[in-house]
């Protein structure tokens, strides 16, 4: 296990050196914090490692009680942005770390949670792939670990900043969903957005805060020669997009989100995941997404288009 002092030489833009400490300092300015946990197996680690390479000073295995200290010990020196990967290698983590969280804000620093999950058959193949054995397992099963994880993370699960589903994702698609919600350097805005399409016949995306249905327009894969071509094609979009309902419905559910949009704000939400869905998430989905990205761009909110079963038809 590496310790927090082994992790923290080692991390960072910091060139494997703590931050200075002057100690005659007694002031500790507010840093942006980032908790990454979530389920072992999920990638949690790898989201630690983007976050690293995005200029995050990262402490992994960090124990809940070491986080205000930690955070304290940075913000006396020169960091400004600091990362830590929690999870349930530090025992009674769960509420020790919404405690941690809680303190961290009253103390004027802006904590934010990342959860980072996946599906359990998909958790089930990564830990059969590696061999290993889920740190909450015991003499039970695999599945059994990863039950008794998903109970002992209800409550911060549900006061996570952003959630990442990483079932469908690979390692680039993962630092791409970090980048567009950590990378915009001292410039964050507001409200970050993720459109995502999807087929329905794969599952609802878990991680989608909205989910809006685009069956109800007619399907290019009934027509020759748009079924070979996705949503992404100009043969398919101007397809999709040229239904009179399409553009109805586009107008109209952008109206929705004028009115949702200044609320989650006021709520202090930063990251807006939007699901549109079709049968096979290839040619709807994808159609419209992408405009859903271009539409919110234009409302000023930063937004990007990830569509999820692209391809695996």
């Amino acid at each position: 296990m590496t310790s927090p002092t082994d992790r923290t030489a080692a991390a960072g833009p910091q060139n494997g050196r703590a931050p200075a400490i002057d100690p005659a300092s007694t002031e500790t300015p507010a840093l942006d914090v980032v908790v990454v946990t979530g389920l072992s197996g999920a990638g949690k680690n790898s989201a630690g490692r983007v976050l690293e390479d995005l200029g995050w000073f990262v402490v992994d295995n960090l124990p809940p009680a070491l986080l205000l200290p930690m955070v304290r010990l940075g913000a006396r020196g020169d960091l400004r942005r600091f990362a830590a990967v929690v999870d349930v290698r530090s025992r009674a983590f769960s509420s020790d770390l919404q405690e941690a969280i809680r303190v961290l804000s009253d103390a004027g620093h802006r904590p934010r949670v990342v959860y980072v999950h996946a599906r359990d058959e998909v958790l089930v193949r990564r830990y059969e792939s590696n061999r290993r054995e889920h740190p909450l397992q015991g003499s039970g099963t695999l599945v059994d670990g990863i039950t008794d994880e998903r109970a002992l993370l209800t409550g911060i699960a549900g006061e996570a900043d952003l959630w990442v589903d990483t079932s469908d994702l690979n390692v680039h698609q993962l630092r791409a969903t970090l980048e567009n919600a950590f990378a915009r350097e001292g410039s964050t805005p507001p409200l970050t957005a993720t459109v995502m399409s999807f087929g329905f016949k794969y599952g609802l995306p878990l991680d989608a805060d909205l989910v809006v249905d685009a069956r109800f327009l007619p399907n290019p894969h009934w027509i020759p020669e748009l079924r070979s071509h996705t949503g992404r094609d100009a043969e398919v979009r101007d397809y999709v997009l040229g239904q009179d309902a399409a553009a109805d419905f586009l107008d109209r559910y952008i109206e929705v989100l004028r009115l949702l949009i200044p609320g989650y704000r006021r709520e202090g939400k930063r990251y807006l995941t939007l699901a549109v869905g079709c049968t096979g998430g290839k040619h709807r989905s994808v159609a419209i997404a992408e405009e859903f990205a271009r539409r919110l761009g234009d409302e000023g909110i930063a937004a990007v288009a990830r569509h999820r079963d692209l391809g695996r038809e």
